[in-house]
């Protein structure tokens, strides 16, 4: 029997629960992996080129200099992925950003687009991390 994306989805979920304070993606990864492999299904791939659906949180910060949004909302756009919010706050000399980004018709993994902007972050000399939401959500619940 096969795991349909759902069904993935669902156990990822009941690891990030399981895991709390602990889940990071590569944590995540290996409980689901697990799970998968005592199981002894395979996941179904439904799609031609593996993307990730959903949404990412990307968080930016840095010394203030021209620049900054125009390099990663480029990136984002040239990778299909769109923005659904943004806050920006600048404080003296430093800057902060936050993004909520939909990747679900991304025409790159989560994986690539992190590469992206690590590229992006170390060419405007600023740090950038991206999350999935569910990811986000079941890290910082109260």
């Amino acid at each position: 029997m096969n795991i349909t994306e759902d069904e993935l989805r669902q156990i990822t979920l009941q690891a990030i629960d399981e895991l709390g304070e602990k889940a990071s993606p590569e944590t995540v990864k290996k409980v689901v992996t697990e799970i998968i492999q005592k199981s002894g299904e395979t996941v179904v791939d439904n799609t031609a080129k593996q993307t990730e659906s959903g949404k990412v949180i990307l968080t930016s910060f840095g010394l203030n200099h021209p620049g900054i949004v125009a390099g990663i909302t480029q990136t984002l756009a040239g990778t299909n992925c769109d923005i659904m919010d943004i806050s920006q706050k600048i404080l003296s000399d430093f800057y902060t950003m936050i993004m909520v980004v939909d990747i679900s018709n991304a025409n790159v993994t989560l994986q690539e687009l992190q590469q992206k902007m690590n590229a992006v972050a170390d060419k405007l000399k600023i740090k950038i991390y991206i999350q999935h939401e569910d990811v986000f959500k079941h890290m910082h619940r109260v």
